[in-house]
């Protein structure tokens, strides 16, 4: 499916939303990392729909975005954790009157900052979510009642993820009988999958992660 048949939604509203050309499709939460809603998410909510998912991205800034890791710092220090769950939320009900079958649940992909909401979703929200791709992110939780499929992406060397939250993770997951698949990939370092951070951006390992998770959420949703 090519650029043109996407359907976009300019921020403004919240949120950005992108759909398939046929105008319908399964719901994806695409959640962010600690940038804002840049124009790398909005394109990664583009490249759902163009695989025929209905991508929605929360603008938890409110319109600002960072540049720079200080800039990052000083918009997340401002990020009160209860209005940004309460956004989300209200993010899963837009999602849910664009998409098709939300009653069967929905995918999220997040980024390490929206990794950690993407879980929280998973695990807050047991009945909505299906299948939660996560790339460098972790949280503590009690994933028992959730119905996800969990997929996570990290880098070889990262100085923002600890190995120890990582097998916490897992060992947590798997406790809880969770399908999950784990992947690290070599040479990489946090925001790997990000093709507008030139230090830390790996075309192979980003390619790779995008196959891996485009297969993971057909498989899940359908």
């Amino acid at each position: 499916m090519s650029a043109k048949d996407v359907s976009k939604a300019k921020p403004g509203s919240g949120h950005y939303l992108a759909k398939p050309g046929s105008g319908s499709g399964r719901g994806i939460m695409v959640l962010p990392a600690w940038w804002g809603l840049t124009p790398f998410f909005t394109g990664l909510c583009d490249r759902l729909a163009g695989q025929g998912f209905v991508a929605l991205a929360p603008d938890l800034y409110h319109g600002a975005t960072a540049n720079t890791i200080e800039e990052a710092k000083k918009l997340r220090s401002k990020l009160k954790q209860e209005i940004a769950t309460q956004e989300i939320l209200q993010a899963v009900e837009v999602l849910g009157t664009e998409c098709q079958e939300r009653e069967a649940g929905i995918g999220v992909v997040g980024f390490s900052l929206g990794g950690y909401y993407g879980l929280w979703l998973a695990d807050q929200t047991p009945s909505s979510v299906i299948a939660a791709v996560i790339f460098y992110g972790t949280r503590n939780g009690n994933y028992a009642k959730s119905r996800s499929a969990f997929q996570f992406h990290y880098a070889e060397t990262d100085e923002y993820v600890a190995v120890s939250a990582i097998n916490k993770l897992q060992k947590t997951l798997k406790l809880s009988g969770k399908e999950t698949e784990f992947y690290t990939y070599p040479g990489t370092t946090h925001w790997f999958f990000e093709s507008d951070r030139p230090q830390a951006y790996q075309r192979d390992a980003a390619e790779t992660a995008w196959n891996r998770t485009v297969h993971f959420l057909r498989k899940n949703l359908g």
